[in-house]
């Protein structure tokens, strides 16, 4: 075995865990803290005329909350997934040219995607053809705040709407 050098510390017998989180004493556990959601500012009110066009939208009509999307809705709380959908507008629709514009919004997963496909909010050509906010340009504050407005009434209003039943199966036999 080789010498050890001068002015090294000599090894522990066992080393410690180094990915382990650090181990306070009982008296200092801190307590796991409830989640709270960020408070989004008031939204404005969305025209009853909103509504009534996206009504005669076959496409658009047809987007409802699934069991799973209704399920996570239930779980998280309307507040943080509107807190969700602020990240998503601010991120995906804001910039001026969003990266893959028209294709930034899955079709599922989340009920602020459904959402944004049922409101028209999906894109900057679908916030322009519904909402009147030219392609092309930051979305300021306002509209940022019009858009999450429109996605928190349609998810209000999907949550209080009676869930599917689904489809009785066929026998195997």
């Amino acid at each position: 075995m080789p010498p050890r050098r001068a002015g090294r510390k000599p090894a522990p017998h066992q080393q410690a865990d180094l990915f382990a989180p650090p181990q306070l004493p009982a008296a200092t556990t801190p307590k796991p803290a409830a989640r709270v959601a960020p408070a989004l500012p008031p939204l404005p009110a969305v025209p009853a005329e909103l509504w009534e066009r996206l009504g005669y939208s076959r496409f658009r009509a047809r987007f409802h909350l699934g069991a799973k999307e209704r399920a996570y809705l239930d779980a998280r709380g309307l507040p943080e997934v509107m807190a969700h959908a602020a990240d998503f507008v601010a991120t995906r629709l804001a910039p001026a040219q969003p990266d893959r514009d028209g294709r930034q919004t899955p079709w599922r997963g989340h009920p602020v995607f459904i959402a944004q496909h049922a409101t028209g909010t999906c894109c900057r050509g679908c916030i322009a053809k519904w909402h009147a906010m030219p392609a092309g340009q930051k979305l300021d504050a306002a509209q940022q705040a019009r858009i999450l407005a429109v996605i928190q009434e349609w998810l209000k209003r999907e949550d209080s709407r009676p869930a599917p039943t689904p489809a009785p199966r066929p026998d195997p036999r």
